[in-house]
């Protein structure tokens, strides 16, 4: 504890200072957000501050020595960091872990000398540093500590009058910056930091560590503003990751991150690291990160989905899915569909399908990778986030997710709707497609159309029960190696189909199970069992859509396109790869037919 005859501090000082300058970010989200126009207008310099210091907050326990607190805080920082300001705040306190000195209490100089020599820290994180930003405000506290650090016996003073240079060179960020000099405002990310000082400073002046115990137990949300800028956004992906064991330097990591977007920032070490940076290419910037090191950890904000959301909305319903749907995202961004990524792990890799790996890739790595990969649900919070998001704006939501049997994605949005539905009073209807890939797409379509008609709410739901049991998916799998390493087919009754050369056909029940359609000895003849089945169901119907499918085969698509146009006097509404969470399974070269009968 922090004691004025004693010119030192300590780790149990330094939580709670930490816990009232982060209680201070997170009762001002709103007003951080609202003056947040540089580098990019998205209104969320606050809700990142937010989540890197309730990332803090909600993971670390006051410790006595002041160098296991600093570094238990720069770890969760680092870990928890969002975007750019968020990730800039983080490397700042990891300049600090690793410039204080390893003891238990430290003196106003030594922690004076920390703090300037923490700069660099910042400064060599962001490719281009910009002065009259957060950068340059912490910079200038930093020199009015180092000014007045031999006067060790008055640490507290220091402290509470470094408030002063704080609010003056905040306030000269309006001029520094033509962005903020447009709009007369003053840098989100430094104003954030200068309420994080304010909050110490009411800390050391009240010594309220009773209120500030309450306030850490109790859950302040993150807010997300909905003012959002109409201005054009020329890097769609807002791209974060944490890398564990880089095999190269930050200058190339840095390098490499430019050369694919901007706002780049890498922080921490080459032990762990973390980046932020806009691009219009996720997955390709991925594609290159691969080999650099282990990417832990991934999240990537569609800022123009989320502009769409507040400035740029079609209609009155939002539609959302998962990423097992199988559209073209030409039609995807036309109906401002919301797709939410299923996670998936390529040994100690982690990526977000679609997002940040694409099928061509990711069959790629399925072929080339001794371990197969595994995939993980989305999580509840994650559609909770989502739904409070478009609640503020849209009168109803309606999402449409693989099916239930096969993953806890259904379950886990179905949790969040619930929630979201009640606390906006407003219907939030998820339903589970009792299927995937193309039939999960054609019903997300055929809903989005019924949407742009301007059908109403129950008549697109009740619409949408019924195109359930009408939707069919045929799937002829080429090579059952993929379905062997995956654990669908056992060890010995794969050699067995293998040495017998048999090629399964697999379709879906009305429950949303697997099912075996049949097997043959070519994948040729797989295909005609499917063509000749759907014949013999299409008697009495007519198709109102199909999809063509396949797992890096299009040779094996554009044949059977021409069939199914032959059979149906229709082209398809797409032919596309199908999502790599399902052909992980069905394999290499797997072609897939995916129908819709009217109902």
């Amino acid at each position: 504890m922090y004691k004025t005859e004693a010119p030192h501090i300590n780790g149990k000082f330094l939580y709670y200072a930490f816990l009232a300058g982060g209680n201070q970010i997170l009762q001002n989200q709103v007003e951080i957000n609202r003056i947040n126009v540089f580098p990019v207008s998205d209104k969320d310099t606050g809700t990142n501050l937010a989540s890197t210091v309730r990332a803090v907050i909600d993971n670390i326990k006051p410790d006595k020595s002041y160098k296991t607190t600093v570094s238990n805080i720069a770890d969760a920082a680092l870990i928890g960091a969002r975007g750019n300001s968020g990730v800039i705040f983080a490397q700042f306190l990891h300049g600090l872990s690793r410039e204080t000195l390893n003891k238990p209490n430290i003196t106003l100089p030594e922690f004076a000398e920390s703090v300037d020599k923490s700069i660099p820290y910042m400064y060599d994180a962001v490719a281009n540093p910009v002065e009259g930003t957060m950068l340059t405000v912490i910079k200038e506290w930093s020199d009015f500590l180092n000014s007045k650090k031999e006067a060790v016996h008055d640490f507290k003073n220091v402290i509470i009058d470094s408030i002063a240079v704080l609010e003056k060179s905040l306030a000269e960020t309006t001029l520094k910056l033509k962005a903020l000099n447009k709009t007369g405002f003053v840098d989100a990310g430094a104003k954030g930091f200068v309420l994080f000082i304010k909050g110490i400073i009411d800390f050391i002046v009240n010594r309220n560590i009773r209120n500030l115990a309450v306030a850490s137990n109790e859950s302040i949300s993150l807010i997300h503003t909905e003012e959002i800028t109409s201005e054009e956004i020329t890097h769609r992906f807002c791209t974060e990751a944490i890398i564990r064991n880089i095999k190269t330097g930050k200058t190339e990591l840095q390098d490499l991150l430019s050369n694919n977007g901007d706002s780049v920032v890498v922080a921490g070490s080459e032990n762990i690291c973390r980046i932020h940076v806009h691009t219009n290419h996720p997955s390709e910037l991925f594609h290159q990160l691969k080999d650099m090191g282990t990417i832990t950890f991934q999240k990537v904000d569609d800022m123009v989905r989320q502009q769409e959301v507040v400035t740029k909305r079609k209609w009155n319903i939002a539609l959302v899915t998962d990423s097992t749907c199988d559209l073209p995202r030409e039609l995807l961004d036309y109906y401002q569909i919301h797709v939410v990524p299923i996670n998936l792990n390529f040994g100690d890799n982690h990526y977000l399908d679609k997002v940040t790996i694409q099928p061509g890739q990711f069959y790629d790595l399925l072929e080339s990778r001794a371990e197969f990969p595994k995939t993980s649900q989305i999580n509840e919070s994650a559609f909770t986030n989502l739904y409070s998001h478009l609640a503020s704006h849209y009168d109803a939501i309606i999402a449409v997710h693989l099916t239930g049997q096969f993953s806890g994605t259904f379950s886990n949005s179905l949790k969040a709707g619930r929630r979201i539905s009640k606390e906006f009073n407003k219907p939030v209807h998820v339903i589970d497609s009792k299927n995937l890939s193309g039939a999960l797409g054609l019903l997300v379509l055929k809903a989005a159309r019924n949407i742009e008609a301007g059908m109403a709410l129950e008549s697109i739901v009740e619409s949408l029960e019924r195109d359930i049991i009408q939707t069919k998916i045929f799937v002829s799998v080429r090579d059952l190696k993929s379905m062997i390493r995956g654990g669908r087919v056992s060890k010995p009754k794969g050699f067995i189909a293998k040495a017998l050369g048999l090629n399964p056909v697999i379709s879906m029940d009305k429950n949303g199970k697997s099912l075996l359609f049949g097997k043959t000895f070519s994948q040729a003849a797989s295909l005609n069992k499917i063509y000749n089945h759907i014949k013999k169901i299409s008697v009495g119907k007519s198709v109102w859509n199909y999809i063509i499918l396949h797992a890096h085969n299009p040779e094996g698509a554009q044949k059977a396109e021409d069939k199914i146009a032959e059979m149906t006097g229709l082209k398809p509404v797409a032919v596309v790869d199908i999502s790599p969470v399902i052909g992980m399974h069905a394999g290499n070269g797997a072609i897939a037919v995916s129908l819709m009968f009217n109902s």
